[in-house]
């Protein structure tokens, strides 16, 4: 039991610091409310109007995000597999480079589809 309590140290710590953060934006932020501010921020550009069930996004949005999971998970694949490399040997390198070319399949194919391509 002692091997968690440094988690969940830090887990306090990182819950205390994100509501004394909130809680410390309301007391010291300014309070000057007006018509701008209150408006969505577009970047400079006018909003344009919404239709009322809100619109539906492109589907290439959904494709970015998939691909970026897809991207963040082979990196979460990777870093252990850096640390222990010595212990797996041969048979832990065949295995990630089994891996990375499957991944790496997936993006020729999302490449290819044109999938990464913003008009």
């Amino acid at each position: 039991m002692n091997l968690y309590v440094p988690i969940v140290v830090l887990g306090v710590l990182a819950l205390l610091f994100s509501a004394g953060s909130v809680v410390m934006g309301s007391f010291t932020g300014p309070k000057r409310w007006n018509r701008a501010r209150l408006e969505a921020y577009e970047c400079g550009i006018e909003p344009t109007p919404q239709p009322v069930g809100g619109g539906r996004f492109p589907v290439k949005y959904y494709l970015t995000a998939m691909l970026f999971i897809v991207f963040d998970i082979e990196i979460i694949f990777l870093y252990p597999w850096a640390v222990a490399f010595d212990h797996m040997g041969l048979f832990g390198l065949v295995e990630m480079v089994l891996f990375i070319v499957t991944v790496l399949i997936a993006y020729a194919y999302v490449w290819r589809r044109g999938g990464l391509e913003w008009d």
